[in-house]
């Protein structure tokens, strides 16, 4: 950190002879860095073995069983009163003074999503609207795979595309009930055949039995699922875990996906090119293929450091318990109803803003109602999915992941990134392209935070369709 500031009160004590000597030095670095860049990515392989899995209990039989049945999500009045039972004996916390969601969820205002959740919020009702899409099961590598399919209205003259959409943690396929409508109900000359399935070990899905479900495995069993389901090439879109399995998919078998939308972008931190552009990024933006929004959302007013590394840290204290010990912290969430709402609910304060975490309500009710956000709660309760969720992050972690194959693998089919202000981790799209061979659209978005599809469905749907628009075009 140092060494940094004191770079930077070089830079800007250069005179303007010296600042010209910085431009020529620096041009000639840019050229090295971009011959290194094409020469590099020649040698990187194009796509990753699709390999087989078997992930359910026992031995795997000789035949596995191909047939799609109808599913709905059910409750019964007993496992209502169990819910209130376990509210009503929830030991509360007082929080510190003068705090908000810096040290996690404020229990005062807990109390009252909690009251909410007791007296008004009405589980069956939600239930009635988790079913109004259609939801299906069909049993894959031997998990019982949970999907929601929509097909548009017919209309017309307008062409019907097949989509795939995955969720990540800690949400579902509800995350998408807002956007569904707007994808699907189109009035333009484009209309997608959606399909949302749910993560294994999330929500409906059933959790895998042994180790080593990871997000390539999920890749497959998606693939297994779309052709299935009679699609040969299908366009993907995802955030957090859900944009890392589509990636997946896309290098997997590139000639199935025909776009990659993403609302999530990771790239590799390391290599002299990064560190170059974070060193002269602030001051030579141009010359590191910055523009003035990444500046501004790399840097913003307290540095590269204080924004990407120490922010990061303050709020991945949930990956390393998940990365290494999931069931140890999963066993006390999985078993209180009010816990499960603290640990997820602050994630959907913090993640949608940073500054939430100055509010004493955390700010949640500015992009959610609290139904929509019980009902997320809700399906992880009822499935008691919160461990095996939780277990997704050990098995992709559980080795260094820059060994993994897919990190040193290119992404050659068509892609579009949306890159929402209040992300966790602001990617630019200079440093996209070393993973991202063939970006077709990336866009600054003008407001949203990680959950994008749940908090801005309009904003995500219109990149999204001007995003095919262009891949169809082409």
């Amino acid at each position: 950190m140092q060494k940094i500031e004191v770079l930077r009160q070089s830079l800007s004590s250069l005179d303007p002879t010296q600042q010209q000597q910085l431009l020529v030095a620096g041009s000639s670095v840019a050229v090295l860095l971009t011959c290194y860049y094409w020469v590099y990515q020649g040698t990187k392989t194009k796509r990753i073995p699709i390999g087989d899995g078997w992930w359910g209990a026992g031995e795997k039989p000789q035949s596995e069983d191909e047939k799609v049945f109808p599913f709905q999500v059910q409750t019964s009045d007993e496992e209502i009163q169990d819910l209130y039972d376990r509210i009503d004996r929830t030991r509360y916390t007082e929080p510190l003074e003068d705090t908000g969601f810096q040290y996690g969820f404020n229990s005062t205002y807990l109390k009252k999503v909690v009251s909410h959740w007791r007296h008004q919020f009405n589980w069956k009702k939600q239930i009635a609207i988790l079913n109004k899409y259609p939801q299906f099961k069909t049993n894959i590598e031997g998990l019982d795979v949970h999907f929601i399919h929509v097909r548009p209205p017919h209309r017309e003259g307008q062409r019907v595309l097949p989509l795939m959409l995955v969720h990540g943690w800690p949400g579902s396929v509800y995350e998408f009930y807002r956007i569904l409508p707007l994808l699907t109900n189109s009035l333009d000359s484009l209309a997608f055949e959606v399909i949302c399935p749910s993560i294994p070990g999330y929500g409906f899905s059933e959790a895998p039995h042994k180790q080593g479900f990871d997000t390539l495995a999920a890749a497959r069993v998606f693939h297994k699922l779309m052709e299935r389901l009679g699609f040969s090439d299908y366009y993907l879109q995802g955030g957090d875990w859900g944009a890392i399995i589509t990636t997946n998919m896309a290098q997997m078998k590139p000639e199935c996906v025909k776009g990659l939308h993403l609302n999530m972008l990771t790239n590799n931190m390391r290599g002299f090119g990064v560190l170059f552009s974070i060193l002269i990024g602030r001051y030579l933006p141009w010359l590191v293929g910055f523009t003035r929004e990444d500046v501004r959302r790399l840097f913003g007013s307290v540095g590269f450091m204080e924004k990407n590394i120490y922010e990061i840290i303050r709020e991945t204290g949930y990956l390393h318990i998940q990365g290494t010990k999931p069931d140890s912290a999963g066993c006390g969430v999985n078993d209180s109803p009010v816990g499960l709402a603290a640990y997820i609910l602050e994630k959907f304060s913090t993640w949608t803003d940073f500054n939430n975490r100055d509010l004493e309500d955390g700010g949640l009710e500015r992009k959610f109602t609290l139904d929509d956000l019980l009902t997320n709660i809700m399906i992880y309760w009822t499935t008691g999915s919160i461990v095996s969720s939780m277990r997704f992050y050990k098995e992709n972690l559980k080795t260094n992941i820059d060994n993994r194959l897919d990190n040193h693998t290119g992404v050659y089919v068509p892609t579009g990134l949306a890159a929402f202000p209040n992300e966790v981790r602001h990617v630019p799209q200079s440093w996209a392209r070393d993973r991202f061979r063939n970006i077709y659209s990336y866009s600054y978005m003008p407001r949203g935070g990680h959950f994008a599809a749940f908090e801005e469905p309009q904003l995500l749907a219109d990149d999204l369709l001007q995003f095919v628009k262009k891949v169809e075009k082409l």
